[in-house]
């Protein structure tokens, strides 16, 4: 009977880079928006324009999300503890989830303030509405492509965020082409349309990263993992007789971990065995923190009186 454990130190420092990386990006998107919402703020007191106020609220959300975002990453570099053995690296997972709710409940509202306008269009001052709308979107553009050099395509905590600040220069697009049919053709109700359309595209990005978050967070097997295949692989290492218990979850984005037990012949060697496993796993499978149960086949499996799935 034997027990493993395999841990890859060359994954922890691409991960670490790759913070490094994502926190830089995170850290400069959430100044750029912070400045820009508050002059908006005050261009939006000044001009008593409520576009320009509605619009500081989307860039409210953005900065919130992105500070959420830098935070979860902060919090998750922090030492694991007796209490928290996995450390912090779930929060970001957690925080995700957050913007992901945010982003559906942002499209909600937004839904809900485009068909009091339908019923009750207001008079909008268009150029006002044009020009904000147009450093608006250039504000997002730079953030964007400030988050796009992350890791936001491995890292879904990043991708939330980006989702966000894509979400409000979606928002700055439809208000342009709002402005503009209104000042050239007097047609207000460009102002809710544009609306609904931009909240149909956050309702969905918002969707998918809930989705996702949740699935990390309910320990589901990562979606680019082939469960079976990592199963017939394991089996197909000589003298293994059978492989159950196989569990395979994300503690965060890019941080894959597996838990098995391996049924061995009588004549197999459990360090040969053990250290194929662990190669396996990290060669064709990307994980690198395994803990894998050997055991006897004229033993059999000694968890729940040998009745293993």
């Amino acid at each position: 009977m034997g027990h493993g454990h395999g841990h890859s130190h060359a994954h922890g420092h691409s991960h670490a880079h790759g913070n490094a990386n994502n926190k830089k990006a995170l850290f400069l998107s959430f100044i750029i928006i912070t400045t820009y919402m508050i002059v908006e703020v005050i261009g939006g007191i000044i001009t008593n324009s409520l576009a320009l106020l509605s619009d500081a609220g989307h860039m409210l959300s953005d900065a919130a999300a992105l500070g959420l975002s830098l935070t979860a990453i902060k919090l998750g570099e922090r030492k694991a503890t007796i209490g928290k053995t996995f450390g912090y690296k779930r929060f970001e997972i957690i925080a995700a989830a957050l913007n992901g709710v945010t982003l559906i409940l942002i499209s909600l509202y937004i839904f809900y303030e485009a068909y009091q306008r339908f019923l009750n269009p207001p008079e909008v001052k268009s150029l006002g509405m044009l020009t904000i709308s147009i450093i608006g979107l250039m504000v997002n553009i730079i953030a964007a492509w400030l988050l796009m050099k992350g890791d936001k395509d491995e890292n879904l905590n990043v991708r939330s965020a980006f989702l966000h600040v894509i979400g409000d220069m979606l928002g700055s697009v439809g208000a342009i082409s709002a402005a503009l049919l209104i000042y050239f053709f007097d047609w207000g109700i460009a102002d809710p349309i544009a609306s609904v359309i931009v909240s149909i595209l956050i309702i969905i990005s918002g969707w998918r990263v809930t989705k996702d978050s949740f699935h990390i967070l309910m320990e589901g097997t990562p979606s680019h993992i082939d469960y079976e295949q990592v199963k017939s692989s394991l089996h197909a290492i000589p003298s293994v007789q059978d492989v159950h218990d196989l569990h395979v979850w994300s503690i965060t984005s890019g941080v894959l971990v597996l838990s098995c037990h391996i049924t061995i012949q009588d004549n197999g060697n459990h360090d040969v065995i053990l250290h194929a496993a662990q190669t396996i796993l990290h060669d064709e499978f990307g994980i690198d923190h395994s803990t894998i149960q050997t055991e006897k086949l004229e033993f059999g499996c000694p968890s729940q009186h040998g009745a293993c799935n």
